[in-house]
This record gives C-alpha cells, structure tokens and sequence, in this order.
C-alpha cells in the first residue's frame, strides 16, 4: 500500500513532520459521505447525545490541538470571516500568541471542523466545546520535537490550565529522530513529553495512529494517551478498518531508519478506532473539502471525550453523591472509552453488551478472529485495539459515576482506585514475591453466555529534567523515564481465593491496558481483581482506571 498524504501544503510550511490524512478532490455526481455521517448512529452516534434528554454539545470543556498549521480566527486571519462554523477561542505559535495570517492551513482546520464545527450540514462532535489551536510552524530542517512539546505544553497551560484532551493529527519518522539509535521504545523526546504532559496537566492525549507504509510513527510509541486507527464506511456504515492504516503488524522497515518502525516488544500501539475514511470537512474559508485519514479519526475521539466531561462535570455539579473529580481524570476516559467500544454486533438479547456494529480488520476478520481474543498476554488487536469508538455506549459506561470496590458493584461502571507498594521504594526490588491486589465484587448473578468487557489503563511515570527549576518545559531539557509498572486483571468467581482459580484474564507484561471481553461460562457470581505484579518506579502509590460492563442473570 502507498503512503497517502494530505495533497495541499500552506506555502509556508516547510517542515520535516508529518501530516496523517490525504485529501481527495470532490468529483460532480459522486455522493458526499459526510461528517455528519460519521457523528451519527452510522458512525459514533455522538449526534443521539446532543439532543435531549442528553443536551451535550461540549459546553464549558476545553480540549486542545496541535499542528504543523492552525485553523484560522475571525479578526485575526484574512481568510477568516465572521460567525464562522468552525471558531476556535485561540490560537498561537508554540508558546505564543499566533501572528495575522501565519501557518494557517486546510488539514488544521479539517481536524478543528470534526470537533467543534456548528455547520448545520457539517456537525461536528462537540459543537459547543472551546477548542485552544497551537502550530508549530517551519521546522527548518532540523529536528522539531522540541518545539512540538513547547506548543503542546502551552495549549495544555490554557483555560487556566483545565484542558481536558489534547489532538495530535501529526508525527515524527524514527529517521528524524536525533538519537544515534532511534527506536519505537517510548523514548522518543516527544514520546516522553505528552506521557509527562498527561500526568502533570491532567489532560489525554489522543494520536492519530500510522498510516500507509510507516514513516511518521513518533509518538505512536506513548504508553498513556490513545492511538487510534481509522475506519471507512461501506454501504453507509463505519464497520471496517480502512486498508491505509498499519497498527502494530506488518512490521514495515523504512530506508532511513536502522529498525522496524513498529513498537519494541510486545506492545502494540493501536487503542481504539474511529472514523476517518472518506469525510467532508471545512477549511479556513468555509469551503468543503473530502478526505481521510487518521488525521480525521482522532479528533472524533477528543470531541467525544468534550461530551463525557460536560456530563461528568453536571454530575458533579448537581448530580449524585458518588460522583467526584475523578470523573475529570484522563486515565478513566481512557478506560471507558476502550471499555465502550463495539466490537460484535448484538443480536437483540443482550448477550453482546449492546453492541451496534462487528467491526472487521483488512481481511475481514473479527476480534474474535484474533489473538487478542485468545491469548492472555495480549489485550489490543494489532489493528482493531479494542474496538471502534462509539460515543453513546461511552455515555452509557460513563453514567453510572465512580464505584468503591469496598462494596459489591453494579453491572456497568467505573472506579479510579489505587494500590500501595508494601516495600519501601529505598529497598525496592525489581520483582516482588507476593502481588497485592483489589477486588470488584458483582452485586448480582451474570448472566451464563454473555459476554463480560473489562478495561484496566494506568500510567507511565516520565517525569521532567528541569534543569532551571521553573516547573515547566524548556527548549534543551529533557524527560527521565521512570518506568512502568505492572497491573494484570482477572476473572474470577465471587467465592474464589487464588488468581489461579480464574476464568480469564489480561496479563500483558508490556502494556499500559489490560482488556478482558469474554463470555461467562455458567449463571453465577463473579468478580474482576485488580493485581500489582511488579512495581518498577519508586511512587508508592499505583493509579488506575478501571472500567467494566457486564450483564445480570434473567436479563
């Protein structure tokens, strides 16, 4: 397969990194598939979330973008007009203020427009969030991580630091890289940065996977944020991954790079997919422009992430008692999202979860065709992750609010818990004899045949050589690696004691998630357990999201 490009370039970009989209000229009598498409119940069904009883539109919830353009602003950019559809609050030029009509492009303001677009024919996901824009600019033939990681540290910085997600529609190849032996290992100076940025500005990064033949896979190789793939609809339904994408597998070796850009080890880098095959999207004059790409997939999955959070901050405002700023914690977005997504298609009984759709990979195979479905050790399909986003069943595994494991828990729900070392980090060994560990007891019987989904996500813990002290990043200073730790996650029967007792289970040793979709063996009760296998960083305490949807007996 070709690598495919966005095919305009603003004259002033010049740069080294890339762009992960094409664009494809509008031909007369060729029908549109249209944005809208793709926010519907064809697509992630974000649209049944705008209308009421539901009334999310993204209000009051910051999110963030970074590029090698920007879209344009009305009063600052010519091309720019009043009540614009696509309207970002700012914009700027790595750590400032942008200047009149400078690195204003086309794929930028694509990406803004399946946001925040508020086009009555090309609505975007999340038409009333406040979207912060950030462009990088010319690189001029140097390497430009460091300037991405300065503009991603400044969008992350607005609203009074409260950005909740972070799109990056653009990427660096390993031949580009400055290191003397470049490699998809995490470590990657960009790599690095938005593993620190989603850990100290609280914020979810969501990257536009690899596309085509490889060539622009920085940072793919993150542990925290989620990658996404892209998908294209067929007789007018999002169900099949689009053949320009490329996860984890084949492994594709570049002639600029020693290695395959593919990730080292077992960690594969595909989290989710969303669609992006195919799109009709709005440029800076407001023109319509049809493309695909993973460019156009991740945004989807940001402006879902604007809805939940205007929920989630509603419920905290007004809502039940349970609910707390947790909901706000990038690691449960992840989680519920994963946890959230379709994968087969249910048949009416509600065996399958609900499910709207079977979502097949380039040879149109399931995820039950996969090794993820068999294998323990491996929670992501290498192309499929856990499934393509659907932003309803995302409000669904969302609604309930936290969960305290302290008492039995529902069917569908939610819980940011955490798990104390019990060896001081001064005489830390690098594996521990005994795990400790967290158990979801469910409230009632599950259902025997149905299928049972479980998401565990936790963070990398990258922290910042501030060589200056000033609690922020600085142009030549760099990340230390600390490490991660490892969780597992198992299915066990309710009375069970020992892990070696369980149904089922997710026991990655290279992955930051840990997924669980699986079908129960007989009525009965059961429990998911959380278990620390093995801390490797000196934190005393280990995070993490956990999300889960099942189904009651007699259901």
């Amino acid at each position: 397969m070709s690598r495919r490009f966005i095919s305009q370039l603003t004259s002033q970009l010049t740069t080294r990194a890339l762009w992960l989209g094409s664009a494809i000229s509008l031909a007369a009598g060729v029908p549109v598939l249209a944005l809208s498409l793709s926010v519907g119940s064809e697509g992630i069904d974000a649209r049944r979330l705008h209308e009421p009883p539901y009334s999310l539109t993204g209000r009051k919830i910051a999110i963030g973008q970074v590029e090698i353009g920007r879209p344009g602003q009305f009063g600052l950019d010519k091309v720019a007009y009043e009540m614009m559809p696509v309207a970002v609050r700012a914009v700027f030029f790595r750590d400032r203020l942008a200047s009149p009509n400078e690195y204003v492009d086309g794929h930028a303001a694509n990406v803004a427009s399946v946001m925040i677009s508020q086009d009555k024919n090309v609505t975007g996901v999340a038409p009333g969030a406040t979207l912060y824009s950030g462009a990088v600019g010319p690189l001029r033939g140097r390497d430009g991580q460091p300037e991405e990681c300065l503009a991603s540290q400044h969008i992350a910085l607005q609203n009074g630091g409260d950005v909740r997600a972070m799109n990056f529609s653009f990427g660096e190849s390993l031949g580009r890289d400055p290191r003397p032996n470049p490699m998809l290992d995490g470590n990657a100076l960009l790599t690095q940065c938005i593993d620190w940025s989603h850990r100290v500005h609280d914020m979810l990064y969501v990257i536009a996977g690899n596309q085509g033949s490889g060539g622009i896979p920085i940072p793919t190789d993150n542990f925290n944020g989620i990658n996404v793939a892209f998908s294209t609809a067929i007789e007018g339904s999002f169900y099949r991954i689009d053949y320009a994408n490329m996860g984890s597998e084949p492994v594709y070796r570049p002639q600029r790079s020693p290695v395959p850009e593919t990730n080292v080890g077992a960690r594969r880098s595909i989290n989710l997919v969303a669609p992006g095959g195919n799109l009709d999207l709005l440029d800076p004059d407001g023109s319509t422009r049809r493309t695909s790409g993973t460019s156009f997939a991740a945004p989807h999955v940001v402006a879902t992430v604007a809805l939940l959070q205007e929920f989630g901050d509603r419920q905290i405002r007004t809502g039940p008692d349970n609910w707390n700023l947790d909901a706000r914690r990038p690691a449960v977005m992840k989680a519920v999202l994963l946890n959230s997504a379709d994968k087969i298609k249910d048949q009416g009984d509600g065996l399958l979860l609900g499910m709207t759709r079977t979502l097949i990979d380039e040879n149109n195979k399931t995820w039950l065709d996969s090794d993820a479905y068999s294998d323990p050790a491996i929670p992501l399909h290498a192309d499929l992750g856990t499934g393509h986003l659907n932003a309803f069943r995302g409000y669904q595994q969302f609604q309930p609010g936290p969960q305290s494991p302290e008492a039995a828990v529902p069917l569908i729900g939610w819980n940011y818990g955490a798990l104390e070392s019990a060896v001081p980090p001064t005489n830390l060994p690098r594996s521990q004899p005994k795990a400790l560990y967290q158990d979801y007891v469910f409230e009632s019987s599950l259902q025997g045949g149905s299928f049972i989904s479980a998401t565990l996500a936790w963070d990398r813990l990258v922290v910042l050589e501030d060589e200056n002290q000033n609690d922020l990043y600085d142009v030549g200073e760099t990340f230390g690696d600390r490490g991660l730790n490892n969780l597992d996650l198992y299915l066990m029967p309710a009375d069970a004691d020992d892990i070696s007792q369980s149904i089922w289970s997710s026991v990655s040793a290279a992955d930051s998630v840990e997924h669980i979709f699986f079908p129960i063996p007989a009525t009965g009760r059961y429990k998911l357990r959380v278990v620390y296998r093995q801390q490797v960083n000196d934190e005393l305490q280990q995070r993490y999201a956990l999300a889960w949807w099942a189904v009651g007996a007699n259901l």
